[in-house]
């Protein structure tokens, strides 16, 4: 007597690339902030995955702080999160990471991250994640998307570490996609997309890119002025990396390149603090 049990079992098994797809995190934070009477207020918040926002201050001060969580510890190839924020008319929000989000390797599919921001009239939003780590044969695709009301304020800053060089990590070879666009009133004033595909390494390594730096960052304030630009050059000598900072059409914009991720944080820490835009979240100072 045949046994067929083993062929129906195997024309049953899932393929291996719909067992991948299976396992991919998928997670969705939309935010939306309110002035209300002593502070800002949340209005709505939805969550969905493996992603989740927290507020560790309540929601009766004058700026909302709001943390968001990655549960699923890390994302990877084929995974995907989407964040949406809506700061409304006069409301404050200061938004950070619970840790450093990792990037790891992708046997194939991109990680894809995008970021929707949208702040009111008087509104003011602080986007201040903290870092982001790449690891060897990372495939990453993010988008930032900003829309602002004429008189909104923005302090944007991101930081990328491509490998952890205290742990003798090195990122040899990968993607990285990363795309901002930033509009007041409908109008595009900042855009930029950074990419690097294949030997990252020794892309990092011409003078033109980081030379030979592994950690970038960059910061976005608006409305930024020349006082600003001076506040940041008068803290050249005790910057551990190379710090650029320049404004035009009332934007500042701040570039830093540094040897590795810890010397970026306190560089960037420094530049947010000469900035003089309120105190940073407390988990950037743990």
């Amino acid at each position: 007597m045949l046994d067929l049990t083993a062929d129906l079992m195997m024309a049953h098994a899932p393929l291996p690339n719909e067992t991948f797809a299976a396992n991919r995190a998928v997670g969705r934070v939309a935010l939306s902030v309110a002035a209300a009477p002593g502070g800002s207020r949340r209005t709505r918040v939805h969550e969905a995955g493996s992603l989740r926002v927290r507020f560790p201050n309540g929601d009766r001060r004058a700026a909302l702080d709001a943390v968001l969580v990655n549960t699923a510890g890390g994302m990877a190839g084929g995974d995907r999160f989407d964040i949406d924020i809506n700061v409304a008319a006069g409301a404050r929000l200061t938004v950070t990471t619970a840790a450093a989000e990792k990037i790891y390797r992708s046997l194939g599919p991109d990680t894809q991250v995008g970021v929707r921001i949208k702040v009111g009239p008087g509104g003011a939003l602080a986007w201040l994640p903290q870092e982001t780590i790449l690891f060897d044969q990372v495939r990453l695709r993010r988008t930032i998307d900003i829309n602002l009301a004429p008189d909104a304020n923005l302090l944007l800053a991101e930081a990328a570490v491509f490998g952890r060089s205290a742990m003798g990590e090195i990122l040899r070879h990968g993607y990285f996609l990363d795309r901002w666009r930033v509009r007041v009133d409908g109008a595009l004033v900042f855009a930029e997309t950074v990419r690097l595909d294949g030997e990252i390494a020794q892309r990092l390594a011409e003078p033109a890119v980081t030379g030979e730096g592994v950690a970038v960052a960059s910061v976005i304030k608006l409305p930024g002025d020349d006082d600003a630009v001076a506040a940041v050059r008068a803290m050249q000598d005790s910057f551990s990396g190379q710090v650029g900072v320049s404004a035009w059409n009332g934007l500042v914009a701040v570039r830093l390149v540094a040897p590795e991720g810890a010397a970026l944080r306190r560089d960037l820490i420094g530049v947010l603090t000469a900035l003089n835009t309120g105190p940073l979240p407390r988990l950037w100072l743990n």
